[in-house]
Formats: C-alpha cells, sequence, structure tokens
C-alpha cells in the first residue's frame, strides 16, 4: 500500500508559513465556512501568541466555533485576560465584516479551491502585522497552470480547479502548438446530440485553421475563453462528463465536413483526451477535454483545407452544414479566409510546407540530442550549489519501500549527514532500508506520536536523542513491533495519523531545525504532498511514470514547473550513488583504535554511534576527507573560526598536520600535560587505575584548545575521546569501559583510556570516577593499572590559586604569556594578518595582547566611535552584550537577530566582536548564533554604553520586545537566558567569582543604580515570563531584604499561588515573616516596658504564620529530595524568640507566671487575660509542643529543640515517660516479634540472608505462630504486612513447610489493602501486591481483569513512592528484592540470596559477576529464572498484561535500554521502586 503524504511544512521565517500563505484568501471566504487553518492564520495575523494558536487549532477551533467562542472557555484553554480581550474584540470586527459582505456560492467554491495553491508571491511578511480590516484588501492571485505535453497520453496527468493557463495564443512558431479556450460552460447542459455538434463544429473550424497554417495546436474545453464573468480568462473550470462517447463520436463528422480529404484530417486530428480536475471542495469530477491538431507535412504538403461546419437547426430539429470555408488563425482567433486572402494565402502555402519541414527536422535533432545534465542539477539541489557535500547541511528523508536492487546502491546515504528518515515500509526495519542502514549506523527508531510532545523543545531533543544519532521515524507502524503500532490502510492513517505527521513535520521544520540549515529528500517516493516552500526539497524518482502520477497529485500545493526545478528523475539508483560519492567531502569509513601491542584494530561506527556519551577520536581521525575537494576558502573559513574565537576543530588539526594550514600554537600547559601523561604511562611509576588532571583556564586564554590538543596528539598511544555530560555518569562509564577493552584480549594489558571533561561540576567528575573506579574493581584488574584518565578542562577567574590544591596533577592557563609564548604568538600574527584582517582574528590578537584592559577598553572605544545610539543594530549589541556580561555561554538566535532588525542579519562595525557561530552546540542543538567574541569585551562594551543607557533601561527594553519574546525558533533558549538574568546568582562552588545574594544583574542595579529600579524590573520580569512564581520569590526575597514587609509578603505568596509545595518558595515565605517577626520582636524589646497581651497579638501572628510556612516546607515532597535546612533552622528560631517573648508577658514574667505559662501550653488551660486577646492562637501555640507527622510525645520535639523548650517542658516530659511503663498483653506478642526478627519488613528478609537455611526456617516458623488466627480481624496493616512477607521468606528458606499458606490464600488476604482506598498504604504493601498478583502464566494469555488492575495500581503507587524517593538518593542505587521464576505459586518467588547461592566466587568476584552480567548466562540462574517478553516505546520499558493495558519496568541500567522502539526480553525483578528489569536484550 502506498500512503499519501498530505503535508510537508518547509520551515519558514514565520512559525506559521502555511497559515500565513492563507491570508489572501480569507476575506472572500465566509467565516462560518472557515476551517482550522483559516483561523489559525487570523489568529496570527492579529497577533495572538503561536502556543495559544497551537491550543486553539488542536481544539478543532474552525469557523463557526470562532462565531460563538466565549471568554470562559479560553480561560480553560490557558489564555490570559489580554489575549482573549484582543481576541474576542477582533472576533466582533471580523462579525461585522463578515455580515457586510455576501458572497455567490460559485465564488466561495473558487476561494475554496484558491486555498489550496498559493504563490509564493502572496506570502505575508510576519514582520507586517495584519488587522482584520487589512483581510479585505488583499489582492487574490490565482496559481498558474502549464499546459499537457502535445500529443501526449500521460494518463497521471490533471488539472487544478482554478487554477490560470496562460492566455489564448496565436502562432509564434509551426512546432509549438497555439491554444484555444471553449468553456462550454452552458454547452455542457445540453442533449447529447446537440453537446456533440456543438463540440465537431468547434473542434473542426479549430482544426482546419491549423492544418493551413500547417502549425500544431490543442483547443480546450472546460477553460473559460470570455471575460465577462467571475471568472478570469484562461481559468480551469471544468465540465461533467457523464459519456465520454459523445465526444469521441464527435469526430465522426469529419468524413462530412471534409468531404475530399477526410482521411487527411483524421490523421490530424487526434483523438480527445480527458483529463481530470482536482478539486477537493467537490464531491463531482469534472474534465478538461482536449484535442491536439499535428498537421505533420508529409500529409499536408500543397493542400488547402475547406470545412463544412455543421450547425444544428432547432426548427428543423435536424443538423445542417455550412457553406464550405478555409479557416486560418490570427492571432488567437480562427478566421475565415476572404476571398480576397485566399490567393495570397495559396501561394504561401509552398513556403509554409517548408518552414514546416524544418521546424520538423529541427526538432527531432533537438530531441535526439538534449540531455539534462542530472549530474549537476543532483549535485546543486544537494549542496545548495557546493562542488562537494560535507556535514554542513543535514537531510530529511522521505521515502517509500525500496526494492532489493536499489538497496545495494545506498551507499551514498550512509554518508550522508541525515538527521531524520519519514519511512512509509512498515517492513523497513526487518527487510528494507532502515535494515540496510542499520548495518552502517546506529539508529533511534520513532513513531509519529513520539514527536507530538507537550515539554519544551529542548527537553524533546534530549529525550528523543535527535542530534545524537539519526531518527528513523515509521509514519505507518512497523509490522514487527509489539507496542501496537501496526500498518494501516489509507482511510484510516488519514484517520489517525495525518495530524500527527503534520505535528512532527513542524516541529522538525519550525522548532527544531533552523531555516537554511537541512534538505528535505524525497526518494522513491508514491506519495502525494501538500508544501508551501520547495527551495528545501529535492525529488529524486528512478521511475519516470511515478514521478508523473506523483507530480500531477503534487501540482495541488506546487506548480508543475517548480516541481521540475527540484526534481532528478530517470537517474538509475546506481548512477545517483556513484555520483553522489564521487562529491562527498568524507566516505564512510570504520576508524582505527590503538591497541596494547603497539598496532591498532578497526572499530565499527556503528559501535562509536551506540557509544553515543563519549565522542571517541580515531588514530585515523578526519583521513576519511577528500581534501582535494576542499576550497582553500573553505579551508581558510575554518581557520578563521578558530582564530576569531571558536572552538578548535578535530580537522584543524588535522589539515595542520598535512600542511593544508598553519600549525596551531602549543602553550606551555601542552608541554606540562604531556610530561604528566608521560609519567603516568610509564610501567615503574606508582599510579592507580583512575587518575585526573586538571586544567584550569582563563576564558579565551586557549585552555580548551590546550586539552584538544593533547587528545589529538595522544590518540595513537592512549584511546581518546570526549565525555558529553548530558548523560549520566553511569552510561559514560559503561561506555568507556566499552572503547576501553574494545577488541582487546587481555584486559590488564588495555591501553588507558584519556577522557577529557569540559566545566563539568565536581559532583559529575566525582560520580564518574566512582562509577569507573567499582567497572575496574569487579573486572578484576590489578590496582596499579593505570586504566582511565580523567583530563578536567575548567575555567576559572583565578587558575593560578587553583593549582594548589592538587599542583602534581593541575595545570593552569592564564591570559600572561610567558616570553617563548610571546615569541610565538608575535610570530604568528604577522603570518596571520598576510591573510586575514585582523579584526577577523580578534580572539587570537587579544590574546596576544594577554587582555590588558587598556587594549579592550581602547578597542571598544574605537568601535563605538560614532554610532547611533538610536539604532537597531546598536540596540541589538546592548542586548547581546546584557546577556553576555551575566549570562555564561548565552547568545542570541541568528533568527531572533532577522526578526529584530526586521531583515537579513547585518551588524555594520560590529561584526568585528559579534561572532556569528555557525557552528555553536547550545543543548545538543545546531544553532547559528550571535555573540560577543568575548566576556570581557561585553563587560566593557556595556560599561561604555551604560552613559547613555543604564543596564536596568537596556533590560527593561528587552522584556518589553515582543518580537523577540514571541519569535518561535530558540525560544526555549532565548527565555531561559533573559530568565537567568533575573533569577541565577553566583556560586563560587560553581566556578563563580562570589556568592551573590541576587543574580548579578540585579546585584548590580541595587547597588549603583536604585534598589526601585530592580523591584520595578523584577515586576516586569515576572509578566514577561507569564507570572513566574521564581521571578516572584526572587522579587519577595528583594523587598525582604529592603524590610519592605508587606509587599514582601505579597509576592511571597503570589509565588507559592503558583507552586504550592515547593520547598524553596515555602522557606523564602517563611524567611519574610522571620525578618518581619524580628523586626517586630526588637521593635517592642526596645520599648522597655511592661508587656500585655494585647501589646503583642500583632507579632504572634506574624511569628505563628512563619512557622507555618516553615512546617509546610519541611513537609513539602521535596523535602525529601532536598537537604535545606534554612526552614528547619528558620522554625526553631522563631519558636525560641517567641517563647522567650511569651516569657516575657506581664502575666507570665514571674515563676508563678512561669508554670502557668507552661500548663497554658501543654494543657487545655487558658489564663483568662489572654483568653480574648489570643483567642485565635490557642491551638497553634498549645501545637508548638508537638510535630504533625510524629507521635504526640514531646520528647522528639525537645530533642531538636533549644534550652527554652526543654525548661519548658522537662515536667511533662518525666509524666509521659511513666505513662509508657503500662504495658498490655498484644504488645507483649508484637515485642516477641520483634525479638526474633518479624518487626518489620527489613529483618524479615535479612533473616534470608542465612547460610542455613533451615535455622532461618524455623526462626520464620516461630514467628508466624506469634501471630493471631483471625488475620484479618486482629492485625492492623503493618502486622498484615509483616505476617505476608514472613511467608513468602519461608517459602524461599523452607519450600515444603506446613507453615506456608497457599498463594491463593494470600492473594485473598492481601485483597484487605485493596479496599483500604482512603488509607495512605505503605510502599511494601505494594511490593507485596505486585509479587503476589503478577501473572504466572504468559503475557500472550490475558489474566483477570481484577488481577492486572491490581498488579498495575500497585505498580503505579510504586513508581509514584520512587520519584520521591529515588531523587534523595543516587541513581542506579535500586535493591532488588525478588526475581519471577518459572516455578508456579509462591514457589515462583526467587529471593536474591538463592540468585547470589549460584555466583561463586570471593564478594569480589560476585560483585563482578553481578555488574558485568555474567549472573544471567549461569546455567542455573537461566534455569530458575522466567524470561519476560515486552517492548521499548519513546525510552520507556513496558510488558504488555492485556490487550488495553501493561505495565511501565524500570530498567536497572539505563543505558542498556535500547532507545528505538523495539521488541526485548529480560529477567523480572520485584523492589520497592516497581517492577525492574535486567539482562535486557533486543528480540532479533
Amino acid at each position: 500500500m502506498n500512503i499519501l503524504f498530505p503535508f510537508l511544512q518547509v520551515t519558514q521565517k514565520s512559525p506559521f508559513p502555511i497559515l500565513i500563505n492563507n491570508l489572501g484568501q480569507l476575506h472572500s471566504i465566509p467565516c462560518s465556512d472557515w476551517n482550522e487553518e483559516h483561523v489559525s492564520s487570523w489568529l496570527q495575523a492579529i497577533g495572538i501568541k503561536p502556543e495559544h494558536i497551537w491550543k486553539l487549532k488542536a481544539e478543532e477551533v474552525t469557523g463557526p466555533v470562532l462565531l460563538n467562542i466565549n471568554e470562559s472557555y479560553l480561560k480553560k484553554l490557558g489564555l490570559g485576560g489580554g489575549q482573549i480581550q484582543l481576541l474576542l474584540s477582533k472576533r466582533d470586527e471580523l462579525l461585522l465584516l463578515d455580515k457586510s459582505k455576501t458572497i455567490k456560492k460559485r465564488g466561495e467554491n473558487r476561494e475554496e479551491a484558491k486555498h489550496e495553491v498559493v504563490s509564493s508571491s502572496d506570502v505575508t511578511s510576519p514582520e507586517q502585522p495584519l488587522l482584520s480590516s487589512d483581510l479585505t484588501e488583499t489582492s487574490v492571485s490565482l496559481p498558474q497552470s502549464r499546459y499537457r505535453k502535445l500529443n501526449d497520453n500521460d494518463e497521471h496527468f490533471s488539472y487544478i480547479k482554478h487554477a490560470i493557463l496562460p492566455p489564448e495564443t496565436g502562432i509564434d512558431n509551426l512546432i509549438t502548438p497555439c491554444h484555444e479556450y471553449k468553456s462550454l460552460e452552458n454547452a455542457c447542459k445540453l442533449e447529447p446530440r446537440k453537446l456533440k455538434i456543438k463540440f465537431a463544429s468547434e473542434v473542426i473550424r479549430f482544426a482546419c485553421a491549423c492544418m493551413n497554417m500547417r502549425a500544431n495546436g490543442t483547443i480546450h474545453f472546460g477553460v473559460m475563453d470570455k471575460t465577462k464573468t467571475s471568472y478570469k480568462h484562461g481559468e480551469i473550470i471544468g465540465i461533467p462528463i457523464e459519456d465520454k462517447e459523445i465526444f469521441q463520436e464527435a469526430l465522426d463528422y469529419i468524413e462530412k465536413c471534409f468531404p475530399a480529404l477526410h482521411s487527411d484530417a483524421r490523421k490530424c486530428i487526434k483523438t480527445p483526451k480527458f483529463i481530470p480536475i482536482v478539486d477537493k471542495g467537490s464531491q463531482t469530477q469534472n474534465w478538461i477535454v482536449e484535442v491536439d491538431v499535428v498537421p505533420m507535412v508529409n500529409i499536408v504538403r500543397d493542400k488547402l483545407y475547406s470545412a463544412h461546419i455543421p450547425k444544428f437547426n432547432e426548427k428543423t430539429n435536424k443538423i445542417e452544414y455550412e457553406q464550405k470555408a478555409y479557416y486560418q488563425r490570427v492571432g488567437p482567433n480562427t478566421p475565415r479566409i476572404t476571398e480576397d486572402e485566399l490567393v495570397s494565402f495559396s501561394q504561401a502555402l509552398k513556403d509554409l510546407d517548408q518552414k514546416r519541414e524544418q521546424e520538423e527536422n529541427s526538432q527531432n535533432q533537438t530531441q535526439a540530442h538534449f540531455k539534462e545534465d542530472l549530474e549537476r542539477k543532483l549535485l546543486v539541489l544537494l549542496t545548495r550549489g557546493k562542488k562537494y557535500m560535507d556535514n554542513t547541511l543535514r537531510y530529511i528523508l522521505v521515502s517509500n519501500r525500496f526494492d532489493q536492487e536499489n538497496l545495494q546502491n545506498i551507499k551514498f546515504l550512509v554518508q550522508m549527514n541525515i538527521f531524520c528518515v519519514f519511512d512509509y515500509d512498515p517492513d523497513s526495519k526487518s527487510s528494507g532500508l532502515c535494515h540496510n542502514y542499520k548495518e552502517h549506523h546506529a539508529v533511534n527508531l520513532h513513531f509519529l506520536h513520539d514527536y507530538d510532545h507537550r515539554e519544551n523543545t529542548v527537553d524533546l531533543i534530549k529525550k528523543l536523542q535527535l542530534f545524537d544519532r539519526t531518527s528513523w521515524i515509521f509514519c505507518n507502524g512497523r509490522s514487527d513491533y509489539n507496542g501496537g503500532e501496526s500498518p494501516c490502510d489509507e482511510k484510516t492513517w488519514i484517520k489517525t495519523k495525518k495530524k500527527l505527521l503534520k505535528r512532527s513535520v513542524s516541529v522538525i521544520c519550525n522548532e527544531i531545525l533552523p531555516k537554511g540549515s537541512f534538505v528535505v529528500l524525497f526518494i522513491h517516493t508514491h506519495i502525494t504532498l501538500q508544501f508551501n516552500g520547495h527551495e528545501d526539497i529535492v525529488i529524486i524518482s528512478v521511475s519516470r511514470e511515478i514521478y508523473k502520477k506523483w507530480s500531477s497529485l503534487a501540482q495541488v500545493s506546487c506548480l508543475l514547473d517548480i516541481l521540475e526545478q527540484i526534481s532528478v528523475v530517470g537517474m538509475p539508483m546506481s548512477h545517483i550513488n556513484a555520483t553522489i560519492q564521487v562529491h562527498q567531502l568524507t566516505c564512510h569509513q570504520d576508524g582505527c583504535l590503538p591497541v596494547s601491542n603497539n598496532g591498532v584494530c578497526f572499530i565499527k561506527s556503528v559501535d562509536v554511534e551506540r557509544m553515543n556519551s563519549l565522542e571517541v577520536v580515531c588514530v585515523d581521525q578526519c583521513d576519511e576527507t577528500n581534501v582535494d575537494l576542499m576550497e582553500q576558502e573553505q579551508i581558510q573559513k575554518i581557520e578563521q573560526y578558530f582564530y576569531q574565537g571558536g572552538k578548535i576543530d578535530w580537522v584543524n588539526m588535522w589539515l595542520a598536520d598535512n600542511n593544508k594550514c598553519e600549525e596551531v600554537i602549543k602553550r606551555d600547559a601542552y608541554a606540562e600535560i604531556s610530561k604528566m601523561l608521560e609519567d603516568l604511562e610509564r610501567s615503574d611509576s606508582l599510579k592507580r587505575s583512575i587518575e585526573n588532571i586538571n586544567i584550569y583556564h582563563e576564558p579565551g586564554s586557549g585552555g580548551s584548545t590546550v586539552a584538544r590538543q593533547i587528545l589529538w596528539n595522544w590518540r595513537k598511544k592512549m584511546r581518546c575521546a570526549v565525555v558529553k555530560q548530558s548523560y549520566q555518569a553511569t552510561t559514560v562509564c559503561e561506555h568507556a569501559v566499552q572503547i576501553w577493552n574494545y577488541e582487546e584480549v587481555d584486559k590488564n594489558a588495555c591501553l588507558p583510556v584519556l577522557l577529557l571533561l569540559e566545566d563539568c561540576n565536581a559532583d559529575y567528575q566525582d560520580d564518574l570516577r566512582r562509577e569507573l573506579s567499582n567497572a575496574v574493581t569487579t573486572m578484576k584488574i590489578s590496582p596499579s593499572k593505570l586504566c582511565f584518565i580523567i583530563l578536567c578542562c575548567k575555567r576559572s577567574l583565578d587558575p593560578e590559586r587553583m593549582c594548589t590544591a592538587l599542583p602534581l596533577r593541575t595545570v593552569g592557563v592564564t591570559h600572561k604569556l610567558s616570553p617563548a609564548e610571546k615569541k610565538l604568538f608575535s610570530k604568528k600574527a604577522g603570518s596571520l594578518k598576510l591573510k586575514f584582517e585582523p579584526e577577523f582574528i580578534l580572539t587570537f590578537v587579544l590574546m596576544s595582547k594577554e587582555f590588558e584592559q587598556s587594549y579592550i577598553t581602547g578597542f571598544v572605544e574605537n568601535l563605538l566611535k560614532e554610532i547611533d545610539h538610536s539604532s537597531l543594530q546598536t540596540q541589538l549589541i546592548k542586548f547581546v552584550a546584557l546577556l553576555n556580561s551575566h549570562i555564561e555561554n548565552s547568545y542570541l538566535s541568528i533568527s531572533h537577530c532577522e526578526a529584530f532588525l526586521g531583515l537579513g542579519i547585518h551588524l555594520d562595525k560590529f561584526d568585528k566582536m559579534a561572532k556569528p557561530s555557525t557552528s555553536t552546540w547550545i543543548d545538543e542543538t545546531h544553532i547559528s548564533s550571535v555573540r560577543i567574541i568575548h566576556n570581557l569585551i561585553a563587560k566593557e562594551i556595556l560599561k561604555q554604553l551604560s552613559s547613555y543607557q543604564s543596564q536596568s533601561e537596556i533590560a527593561m527594553s528587552l522584556l518589553q520586545d515582543k518580537v523577540l519574546f514571541d519569535h518561535r525558533f530558540g525560544r526555549d533558549d532565548f527565555r531561559k537566558f533573559v530568565r537567568d538574568l533575573f533569577i541565577k546568582r553566583t556560586k563560587k562552588s560553581k566556578g563563580d567569582p562570589n556568592d551573590s545574594w541576587f543574580s548579578p544583574l540585579i546585584e548590580h542595579v541595587r547597588e549603583t543604580e536604585d534598589v526601585e529600579k530592580a523591584i520595578d524590573l523584577l515586576k516586569l520580569a515576572y509578566t514577561s515570563f507569564d507570572e513566574d512564581a521564581f521571578v516572584a520569590q526572587q522579587l519577595a526575597r528583594l523587598l525582604n531584604e529592603n524590610k519592605n514587609f508587606e509587599e514582601a509578603e505579597i509576592w511571597a505568596k503570589r509565588a507559592k499561588s503558583h507552586l504550592p509545595q515547593h520547598i524553596y518558595i515555602l522557606d523564602t515565605l517563611g524567611q519574610v515573616y522571620k525578618k518581619w517577626f524580628y523586626s517586630k520582636h526588637d521593635a517592642i524589646c526596645k520599648k522597655n516596658a511592661d508587656i500585655q497581651p494585647e501589646d503583642i497579638t500583632d507579632i504572634i501572628d506574624t511569628a505563628l504564620k512563619g512557622i507555618t510556612a516553615f512546617r509546610e516546607s519541611e513537609k513539602c515532597p521535596q523535602s525529601k529530595m532536598v537537604c535545606l535546612n534554612n526552614s528547619y533552622f528558620g522554625e526553631v528560631d522563631i519558636g525560641c524568640r517567641l517563647l522567650e517573648l511569651l516569657s516575657n508577658v506581664d502575666i507570665f514574667s514571674t515563676k508563678e507566671g512561669k508554670r502557668e505559662l507552661m500548663d497554658y501550653l501543654l494543657t487545655d488551660y487558658i489564663p483568662e487575660e489572654v483568653q480574648k486577646p489570643w483567642q485565635r492562637f490557642h491551638g497553634l501555640l498549645k501545637g508548638m509542643k508537638d510535630k504533625p507527622e510524629t507521635v504526640n510525645n514531646p520528647r522528639k520535639w525537645l530533642l531538636r529543640k533549644s534550652a527554652v523548650y526543654a525548661k519548658l517542658f522537662f515536667h511533662d516530659i518525666q509524666e509521659d515517660e511513666a505513662s509508657d511503663a503500662n504495658i498490655v498483653s498484644p504488645l507483649m506478642r508484637q515485642m516477641k516479634i520483634f525479638q526474633l526478627g518479624g518487626g518489620n519488613v527489613t529483618t524479615i528478609l535479612y533473616l534470608l540472608s542465612d547460610n542455613n537455611k533451615q535455622r532461618a526456617g524455623a526462626k520464620l516458623e516461630k514467628i508466624i505462630d506469634l501471630f493471631p488466627v483471625n488475620l484479618k480481624k486482629d492485625l492492623d496493616q503493618t502486622g498484615l504486612i509483616n505476617f505476608i512477607f514472613c511467608q513468602i521468606a519461608l517459602s524461599c528458606a523452607s519450600p515444603g513447610s506446613g507453615k506456608l499458606h497457599s498463594i491463593e490464600e494470600l492473594q485473598n488476604i492481601s485483597r484487605r489493602f485493596c479496599s483500604e482506598k482512603r488509607t495512605a498504604l505503605p510502599d511494601t504493601a505494594y511490593l507485596l501486591l505486585s509479587i503476589l498478583f503478577w501473572p504466572e502464566d504468559s503475557m500472550g494469555k490475558e489474566p483477570s481483569n481484577t488481577r492486572s488492575d491490581i498488579v498495575m495500581n500497585a505498580i503505579k503507587a510504586l513508581q509514584r513512592y520512587s520519584e520521591i524517593k529515588s531523587a534523595s538518593s543516587r541513581k542506579g542505587r535500586i535493591f532488588t528484592h525478588f526475581f519471577l521464576g518459572k516455578a508456579r505459586g509462591l514457589n515462583k518467588i526467587v529471593h536474591k540470596t538463592t540468585i547470589e547461592k549460584f555466583c561463586k566466587g570471593t564478594l569480589s568476584e560476585r560483585r563482578l559477576k553481578w555488574q558485568g552480567g555474567e549472573v544471567w548466562t549461569n546455567p542455573d540462574v537461566v534455569k530458575v529464572l522466567k524470561r519476560v517478553t515486552g517492548y521499548t516505546e519513546n525510552g520507556n520499558l513496558f510488558v504488555r498484561v492485556s490487550d488495553q493495558s501493561n505495565i511501565r519496568v524500570i530498567p536497572l541500567f539505563s543505558a542498556s535500554l535500547p532507545n528505538s522502539n523495539e521488541n526485548v526480553a529480560f529477567y523480572l525483578g520485584f523492589s520497592l521502586h516497581g517492577v525492574v528489569a535486567f539482562d535486557i536484550k533486543v528480540a532479533e
């Protein structure tokens, strides 16, 4: 089946290119007839935000819905008040316009059809907003169409309704056909006989004229020939045809019309062609009927033709023939040849015959010799005019099924930089293009719904790993996949996947890849598409027939002339393969790694790509580059990019090694690090298995260049790689171990791996070192064997000080040059100035000047001379300088700059310091961006420009710029950078110069300008970022710092209203009350007067609010993940001061008063003096002695509190301890259970660690005997959990025990947990349910709905617990208690100790087997455990428990989980985090 590809949206400047194209038609379509696309176009035109347009489109808001939409509905969709007001007011204007305009039905149909195709000239610039009133003034142009080729029987050719054919023509030359149109608008309604006469008369007249003129011609029926109608001349209308024979039989009149020369007429007049009209808005099929006339010279030579034109006589109801007449073509008309003209016309026939013969011969020769240069066309289209193909462009491949012959010729695809593939072949993974491509490259297998995301673009890129591997998107399911993505027929596909396809293409082309950075390549497609841009599209079709059929349908959205320009047709796949490979800059080949025997081994590129957390540097890195194809200009660009401040590339050093460009200077630090590596490499030196070398460097000093030079020059002695820190340390470790022992036989002889870590935090470095150390230990490698060297390269403002911490393994790189370096830089500067202008190698020039402040100041002063401070270019530079000064690695995308300037980017003289970094990788997205070349220059620009416009004013202008904020491409990064300006604080621990109380911008404004300006900035930022809770929090902190407590409380509460359970925001609210309370407390204490209860009512209120806020902060779910002591200390401080204050109140200040205060706080007693003043606080004050989440015993509270509490509550402690002495018999039984080890789940399972299973079983039997007989009645929730765990443990220790219950009995008992819906169950209860109710049968047999529901709900609950608990512990520390075995009943539950029993050896050896995966190959383990089948989807692992439901399974090691959508098999474990997968294998 060939799925129709209904829509491809190519990225444009506007986030809604297809929508903008529709604006030209909206004025003539009633709003009630609008579809979702029309509404979206209108919404964009009036200025509604893009995210709201998508929401309304997703809700299928059409014209009728828009007319009736109300405010409450829009609020539900999340639109803000301003957006709602704008939409509704513009809608009302639209209603007035709509009512004042009436459109005929025929006109409506025409405009609906015109909506299908719009010429590119009608695209409205996004920088020119359209008001609704503008819509009525927009001119409409109909799409142009082209003729069918003369005498061509292409059955796939079609016309588009309402498209325009060129005007009727006379005779240009005798071969190029002339054209005549007849609408048959009224005649088509005639009875068949009359229609036949009308058709015959027009054909005979036109044919006679063409034969006399010796000219080719085509007469078209169904095309408008009059202009006095609502149609345009040449407009394709079409006619309905019920019987084609009417038109075919009409030519039977030829014999009577040409009585003498009818055989000639038969040869010249061709049979009618019936061309279908594509009209999506109509249910009926209309046609164009065309008759070609081809008067070959060998037929018409020396002959003059006359004809008797037939006509129908209405009076006699008979057919009559006009008198014989001669006809000719005069311009676009067909008049008779008059008697006066006849003689001269006859005499001219000989010349016409001669001319016809010459043109026929010339045409034959042209056709014989004309061959389209497909090689050049293919190269130009694929490279955008370059002479070679490199990796600067990404390719989006759209493909259908490949036959086996063509699959042998896909090597050119293997070597292309393919970003993603839209594949319509459901068998591609098993036997098609995907199968063959995977042999060379690692791919991620996706479906269309994977791109229907709701998270931001950056998160989607990370989740789908879009820039790590080629994404293979199966558009019509996969026949080999178990996850429910089956292939479907065309109707089902359109219903279920059409919108998903639109969304996927939009996300990739509009949100992820920048305009101009990619080419969409259609190859072997039988797919019909509609698109609104063609400059990024290339079509390759081996079959001309398929192309004809496809292009006929595709002309709905693109003119055939344009399609031909972007199509390469009829070129065999083998020729395409060879042609492209010749022009590819790099040829695909396996890399080489050094090995311990001083040789090399090959490493498959697919294996390198699977280690996607590492950028592996091979021995033969870049050797596949065809340097002969590279132009000198390209080599200079690579060199210039580096000297302008860009990060050095491997190809840069490769070119230098091959003498194609100048060598890169090695700073002194290079020799120091090389010496360290040589010392580590010596076998006689003392070393550890993992070593660290640190490089601390000032920004711009070349530290990262030194690090990469080290990797480059040591790649033949060690295995080298750069770590991608977006991956977890566990994943990096796994891949590092793979590269370490790749193709090595003796693990104790492997070469060390040199890993480069750039600008990582200390925690990540420690995690990676720990993971590598564990891996080395478990592999039984000698402790003195050097396995891994972590080369950590970090920015620092004081590198020399950082060296003192670890002097033997740390190198500092500063701006200061040594005498030897000065000579090198001076010499290099001289040679570079011969090749480049100084401003194009600015970073190198600054480095050679050692970044002297005086030089930077003078340089910037020179740049800023005579600038126009009011220009957009200057304002843009201010924005970039502001971001670059305060936010590390910030930038403005080129797309944002173009939108701001309203044109293609040009920064005048600032291009010397603003670097368009065309290969800057930010968050793993390839973005063309602009940033100031160095942080010091950015600060100097900002400093000098601040005399004209302060930083607060620049920031205010940035926040108020709607063009930048609403621009869609790169929006997430832009908003993040600007948001960080206001909330991101500096920390020494992260390499910043100091710890700041607020963001550097806010600190600067409040210290050097005015606090009120800082407050105003944060208020504007709050609204600009859609009422961001964290901006409100920072504003509350700033107001609190300046003792504006009332307003601080308002903003802290506002932040809490957005995030009511956020620990830091709750703590901020508590801190506001705390400082406010201190202020009030200190004020009343200074009075030195007697304090009455009425005097401190307001102070108590503030204090209790603070305690409540701090307690909420301590209790919120995040408190288990974040160690935040501020709230705890705040609560204690307020409590201590409040008690101190209470003890100073007049009635409590005496000795008796102190006892009365204690009675008040600990009992129900309320003194009369405080009864009324403190009426609101009695309960809260009395509750200070205990914590809500603990037992009502003040001891636990007192242990945490100060001496103030101890002094007050000491007597209460003694009373509580006395009351604890009364112990009843059920407690005695419970204590006995505790004594034996049955008191909690941990101790019960610990009994199984006893190697003497008989002893463990006996102890468990004693414990079980202590439980009551009536389990349901006499056991509470905890007791019941302990009993069932004792039963499970006993089945593992002594499977034949008589104390065991059956699994059915335990299931029945445990159903009590399912009924306790209002009670929060502990995670151990959910673990029990998941174990007991896990189906014993294969997943293919559906268990009962009740059982599957219990299992699913239990596991979901465990996973919810896990989301809270696992974040506080290190990832990967999931402890698995039980495994699923092959046996039945309770025996299916296999405890971990059983598996460990099969693993012989020391503790270290057993650990090695677990971490290395050897345990899963143990025959005894394989015999006991059961493999479960499942599937992966969207980065998650699932097991299907029924046709309607599935369970998510946690992979123990995320790196072992395939990123693609695959069928898998694994061993199943049960843990308190949910069910866990081990030894995941892709099912082949």
